[in-house]
């Protein structure tokens, strides 16, 4: 018998959301915009999680490139999802699943298993109202056990694959109580010649939104400075919001110190009060201002590591750069990072490496640019630089231990040269059998055993540790033993599996299968990357100390 189809709507599973779209051009900071509402809102003792909307046609962000998308994000559950993802991760200090990533691939591939199904009971399968009931469902499950829901519609206003989410968000409006819901835009704000902030960008993409049947609450003007008085009141006056409801979102050091600005803006009390949080909240002195104090905490020293990676873009790299940053709150340390382009170290980039205190080999894929990661790990492992190694990073360590310590210059990974006469790294078993690229690598939070009195175990505090992992290959089985006769050892394992290396000739050698970045947050740093700033703060101490001329005599 065909089964009854879904309704989409229960209102018990949420209860406040904040819709957060975009206008004029992508990339403006929806997602940090949404993420330091988020924090407030916390701060305030409301429970508050996230979902992020993206428009396109891949089920997940596993297969992108990161010049297309940035980074690819792991959640504990081993969903792949776009990085705004890690920020609300990071700025809500909650762990999210799959389920907090809605797409268009997502959504029309349950949809048309449906329909196969046969459960739609013979009707025309038609974008309204099978594929906004979907959305909306997705949304309102995601919500279920919160206070506040933040949902970020990726993309801009306009956009044709934007449509569909559009069109759900005018419905869901439809059906929840006006008090339930918030809209907030988020436009660019941009400067004349002559210094004057212009409004009409934000003002045509307030129009593009009207015209599918939503009005905004709240506008956000991004702009390199906070807004001017006289273009708060225009924005208000041709948007038709009141002029109170139009924030600024200027450019700041620091994103962690967006959640400090627009409180200072009031953008927080402004949303308590249009959702009728404002009783329920915390009096402001009783307010969690952990947040402040740790992104405000004052640094005492500075060091530069460098990202020996291959992928040009910031955002590739961003929960690395992250975690690097959350080690330097913990060390209140100011940690700059130095770009070493893998694929050019060879010709252009070594003495890169000589100016940084320590380096940090990041994952990724494919083979340009291994070659330059390995010989900046024969670097660090020859000159006691501090090296922390990621996934690829932590591979190619092993690749560089086969070749130049015990001498087979041919070792290699099977991924990067099947021809290889000593393949050191190769195919996980359960890969063997793959057709598909999409979501079956090895993902998700995984548990490691840590060898006693090791340096892992030092530096986790423990002999167990919990990370998430994204990763297709392995240490070979067969040439453990041999790897291991020396100063290398693997001293984290999950059954069989080779998740830690560490080297006992070095001051901090370490490399991890798994990536340690994506569990870091500001409050709780990586205890990887917190040991590898540690270890580069103790090498500097011990350089200043031999070349103290007291010290000397």
């Amino acid at each position: 018998m065909p089964k009854e189809p879904e309704t989409g709507y229960d209102p018990s599973l949420g209860r406040k959301f904040i819709f957060v779209t975009g206008g004029v051009m992508s990339g403006l900071g929806k997602g940090i915009t949404a993420a330091s509402t988020g924090r407030l809102l916390s701060n305030a003792g409301f429970d508050v999680t996230a979902v992020k909307v993206d428009p396109y046609l891949n089920v997940d962000a596993g297969t992108m490139n990161p010049y297309q998308h940035g980074e690819v994000y792991v959640l504990k559950d081993g969903g792949e999802v776009d990085l705004d993802l890690g920020n609300y991760e990071r700025f809500l200090g909650v762990d999210m699943t799959s389920d907090h990533n809605v797409t268009t691939g997502k959504t029309y591939q349950h949809v048309i298993q449906k329909e196969r199904a046969g459960d739609y009971l013979g009707k025309t399968v038609q974008i309204i109202p099978h594929v906004t009931d979907d959305i909306k469902r997705r949304i309102r499950e995601a919500a279920a056990g919160t206070d506040v829901c933040i949902v970020e519609v990726g993309g801009t206003v306009g956009d044709i694959e934007g449509m569909p989410f559009l069109e759900s968000l005018r419905q869901f409006a439809h059906e929840e109580e006006d008090e339930d819901i918030l809209f907030t835009h988020v436009t660019l704000v941009p400067y004349s010649k002559n210094g004057e902030q212009k409004t009409k960008p934000t003002q045509h993409s307030v129009k593009e939104l009207r015209s599918i049947g939503l009005q905004p609450d709240i506008l956000v003007g991004r702009s390199s400075n906070e807004l001017d008085p006289e273009t708060k009141e225009k924005i208000a006056l041709f948007c038709d919001v009141p002029t109170e409801a139009v924030f600024s979102n200027s450019d700041v050091e620091d994103i962690y110190h967006v959640p400090l600005m627009v409180e200072e803006e009031g953008l927080d009390e402004y949303v308590m009060d249009r959702l009728g949080l404002a009783g329920e909240a915390l009096p402001k002195a009783d307010r969690d201002s952990r947040w402040r104090e740790l992104v405000t905490r004052e640094r005492e020293q500075e060091v530069d590591i460098a990202l020996v990676g291959k992928y040009d873009l910031e955002d590739a790299y961003m929960s690395v750069n992250e975690a690097l940053k959350h080690a330097g709150i913990e060390t209140k340390t100011d940690v700059n990072v130095l770009w070493v382009d893998s694929d050019e170290m060879l010709d252009k980039h070594t003495n890169r490496l000589k100016e940084a205190d320590g380096v940090v080999v990041p994952g990724g894929f494919g083979t340009r640019g291994t070659a330059g990661k390995i010989e900046a790990i024969r670097y660090c492992r020859e000159n006691d630089v501090p090296f922390l190694g990621l996934c690829l990073g932590f591979q190619m360590a092993v690749v560089e231990h086969a070749r130049n310590v015990l001498g087979y210059e041919d070792a290699h990974s099977v991924e990067l040269d099947p021809d290889t006469s000593y393949p050191v790294i190769d195919l996980l078993p359960e890969q063997y059998e793959t057709e598909d690229m999409g979501g079956t690598m090895r993902l998700g939070a995984h548990e490691t055993d840590i060898a006693a009195d090791s340096l892992a175990a030092h530096v986790y505090g423990d002999t167990v540790c919990t990370e998430r992992h994204r990763h297709r290959y392995e240490v070979a089985p067969d040439r453990i033993d041999e790897l291991e006769d020396g100063a290398l050892t693997f001293s984290g394992r999950a059954d069989n599996r080779m998740e830690i290396l560490e080297r006992t000739d070095h001051p901090y050698f370490l490399g991890t299968q798994f990536h340690p970045e994506f569990r870091s947050r500001p409050d709780r740093a990586s205890p990887p990357f917190l040991g590898f700033v540690r270890a580069v703060l103790d090498e500097l101490d011990a350089r200043d100390l031999v070349a103290d001329p007291e010290v000397q005599a």
